[in-house]
């Protein structure tokens, strides 16, 4: 990742927090679960608002689930999830 990449990084994941907030549970703050932290695990989201953030996905960025197919562990993590991003902008 180049130096310029790093402010992406920055803004995909503040957006995607962002998101996070409209749908999180109301006793877990997003700014409480780390960035590589399992996001069903820390109770912020339920399993459920996975699919949530599939819909998120794929209006904000154009993600095309039904093409690549639906691998859990890319949404598990505030982390992969802005990889999968990156890497569908790539």
């Amino acid at each position: 990742m180049s130096g310029a990449d790093v402010p992406m990084r920055a803004q995909l994941l503040a957006d995607l927090k962002d998101f996070l907030r409209t749908i999180q549970k109301p006793n877990r703050p997003v700014d409480s679960v780390g960035i590589d932290e399992r996001l069903v695990a820390s109770g912020l989201v339920d399993s459920l608002a996975i699919m949530q953030i599939v819909v998120y996905l794929e209006d904000r960025y154009g993600i095309d689930f039904a093409a690549g197919g639906f691998d859990p562990d890319r949404l598990a993590t505030m982390g992969s999830i802005v990889d999968l991003i990156e890497g569908n902008r790539g």
